[in-house]
């Protein structure tokens, strides 16, 4: 019986090995598995560098998820369930930080300011910043760069956040919903093509872009293990490659045949309406022209994590950013 028990146990173990060994080489080391912190024409480039088919002229397979916060894309890197985050570089300083020592690194940026519009419950032909004063407002999730970048330009308009109800417990996937439904709220921010969805329902009114508001921050980037990195760089150049195409694209085309290569990637979204949310991230110079970022915009991202009080240890720019890819890539062309 021992000796049957013995031959049973070698057979069910090579089975698993065989089995483990047969799950790691189904993975295709060019399919990228990417979370995005939440779906909007504000990562315009890469929607179109997907429909576009700019990544699968480099070989790549992406797969898009939704991770719904920079938290959840954060766990998500960590869990090794995705390959690639699409988030606000906080997420990268706020492990780093606490201590962890694998902490994701990013490799690429998209956006250099925020992307999201103040839309108010009431239309204003002139908008004054003193009118958020005793009202409330969605800002978005505590330590999210969203709320702390409200926070800090409603600081430099010399409006604290005892004026107002500043309301940090509606969660982002939410605010819309939120701020449609309760009578007692005044403003919320919403990222495009939302805030043009509410305005269009007659909801809401967008009365000016925060990100003109807060200056250029690295407000959105794409990061990875530096594990991934490491054993990935071919694919992530390639990947950097395609992103940097589907911004040229934006840039050389009119609207309409932007929101046309869009339209893929937003099904049932009015053609005309998906343009003027473009034409909104155009009017703000929204998007990097290079995915390398820049250390005087990181700063600036650090002054605004401490002016919400939510940062004590500044984080050093080289332990956060590795921008050697984003810097080949511009050598080579």
């Amino acid at each position: 019986m021992k000796k049957i028990l013995s031959i049973f146990l070698c057979f069910v173990m090579s089975l698993c090995c065989f089995s483990a060994f047969g799950c790691k080489s189904n993975k295709d080391s060019n399919e990228i598995n990417l979370s995005e912190v939440t779906h909007s024409t504000f990562y315009a480039p890469l929607y179109i560098a997907i429909n576009n088919g700019y990544f699968k002229d480099e070989g790549l397979k992406i797969k898009l998820t939704s991770g719904e916060g920079a938290d959840k894309v954060m766990s998500a890197i960590t869990s090794k369930s995705v390959d690639i985050g699409l988030c606000g570089p906080e997420a990268v300083v706020y492990c780093y930080v606490n201590g962890q020592k694998d902490h994701p690194v990013v490799f690429g940026q998209l956006t250099k300011r925020d992307g999201s519009f103040l839309v108010s419950k009431k239309p204003a032909s002139e908008f004054d910043w003193n009118d958020l004063k005793g009202k409330r407002l969605l800002a978005g999730r505590k330590g999210g760069v969203p709320a702390m970048t409200l926070q800090f330009v409603l600081n430099a308009h010399s409006i604290g956040l005892s004026d107002l109800n500043f309301d940090t417990s509606v969660s982002f996937a939410n605010m819309a919903g939120v701020f449609e439904a309760d009578k007692t709220v005044d403003y919320t921010t919403l990222f495009e093509p939302t805030a043009s969805q509410v305005e269009k329902a007659g909801k809401g009114y967008i009365v000016t872009s925060i990100g003109l508001e807060s200056g250029e921050i690295p407000y959105t980037a794409f990061c990875a293990s530096k594990s991934y990195i490491s054993s990935h760089k071919k694919q992530l150049s390639g990947f950097l490659r395609a992103l940097k195409k589907g911004y040229e694209f934006i840039k050389n085309n009119d609207l309409t045949v932007v929101a046309q290569a869009l339209a893929p990637s937003f099904e049932g979204f009015d053609p005309s309406a998906l343009a003027d949310t473009v034409k909104s991230y155009v009017n703000v110079d929204a998007w990097s022209e290079t995915p390398v970022m820049k250390k005087e915009a990181f700063e600036r991202l650090q002054d605004v994590m401490q002016n919400a009080g939510e940062l004590k240890t500044r984080a050093p720019f080289e332990k956060i950013v590795d921008n050697s890819l984003a810097l080949a890539l511009n050598t080579n062309e």
